[in-house]
């Protein structure tokens, strides 16, 4: 090294002597709203619990009835059937899916169930089990199909909820098996239709079996690798594919659990109406009141983020609605009313919401 480059050297490494050592730092000012919106991001149930606590309130004052223990025990055994339908839609959701076909596989599901055990002979126990391992394949189907080839859920879906509504019927030629025939040859098929009265207050072994398989999902999908997996899938599945997640296979597993889940309401609504039924409405409408639940409970539909405990505040939201309305006398008309306008809330808050992560 040169004298002259020696001198240039020692006089820059002398003028950083009182240079400053910190780096450029840019801070976001965080105003109230900010802050609001932040938290809804972390807490996504928080938006479902605030509207359900205020409806409780509310209807509490306008009806005098409303916070008897039968009245709340009533609405938790409303709710059951499309709480538990709402756990399979809502892991599917997580994925940035949907599935159409919900209440069709908890109706077929039933319809086995029953067919198995009156046509065939085959002891109830057994039927059950073979109803309900047939409604997780009808979901793997579902799963099969998108993952693998690349169909989209929505189409996928509303395609097999068709079919399985068909082969319903078919299967069943529009059977209805009675309730005295089922408490008389097999009450196991009515299980989640018995209950137990503390306090003189009667409470459905389902509304036990909804709340069990909720606690149990959150756990899952908050503590385990797997539901981090679920959750990976529905927020970027090109990141978590680069991860090492393997989302063609968590996919087929949520749509697998989440059939198995529809045969668990569809043996649930066997107890629930007694009789078992091709014809029942949640063939056609378990899906959308699945989907209702989900939405207003705050899980996004662009998938990644949510909780299943939001969607059982927003089931319990639609059944206070209904309640509420019912015991103050107002046209029932307004329910549908008020539900439309908590989903178009509900999506908007997500969307709100989601600026935060943008």
């Amino acid at each position: 090294m040169t004298n002259d480059a020696k001198s240039v050297s020692g006089a820059y490494e002398a003028g950083l002597k009182g240079a400053a050592e910190t780096v450029a730092e840019f801070h976001e000012e965080q105003n109230a709203l900010k802050k609001l919106q932040h938290w809804l991001h972390q807490t996504p149930s928080a938006v479902p619990m605030i509207v359900l606590v205020v409806s409780v309130i509310v209807f509490g004052l306008l009806a005098d009835n409303f916070f008897k223990a039968a009245t709340l025990s009533t609405i938790l055994q409303q709710i059951a059937i499309v709480g538990i339908l709402g756990c399979a839609q809502t892991i599917v959701i997580l994925t940035a899916g949907i599935d159409l076909s919900v209440g069709a596989i908890a109706v077929f599901s039933s319809v086995l169930m029953g067919q198995m055990t009156f046509r065939y002979g085959i002891p109830a126990p057994a039927a059950i089990a073979i109803g309900l391992a047939l409604g997780t394949a009808m979901g793997a189907l579902n799963g099969f199909l998108i993952a693998r080839l690349k169909l989209p859920p929505f189409i996928v879906t509303l395609g097999t909820w068709q079919i399985l509504l068909a082969s319903n019927f078919i299967y069943s030629a529009n059977e209805t098996i009675r309730s005295s025939d089922i408490a008389e040859k097999a009450p196991a098929l009515q299980f989640w239709g018995y209950s137990i009265e503390p306090g003189g207050v009667k409470v459905l072994y389902a509304v036990f079996l909804m709340i069990a398989l909720v606690a149990i999902m959150a756990y899952v999908l908050r503590h385990t690798a797997w539901g981090r997996h679920v959750y990976a899938t529905g927020d970027d599945p090109a990141a978590a594919e680069l991860a090492g997640v393997p989302t063609k296979k968590v996919l087929i597993q949520v749509y697998a659990l989440a059939g198995l889940f529809c045969a668990i309401a569809g043996w649930v609504m066997i107890g629930r109406f007694g009789s078992v039924s091709p014809t029942a409405s949640t063939g056609q409408l378990g899906n959308i009141q699945s989907i209702t639940a989900v939405v207003i409970g705050g899980i996004s539909l662009f998938g990644g983020r949510g909780s299943i405990v939001g969607m059982f505040f927003g089931a319990l939201i639609v059944g206070v609605f209904e309640m509420g309305l019912r015991l103050v006398g107002t046209d029932p008309q307004w329910t549908f009313f008020l539900i439309g306008v908590l989903i178009i809330f509900a999506v908007t808050v997500d969307q709100w919401i989601r600026k935060v992560a943008s």
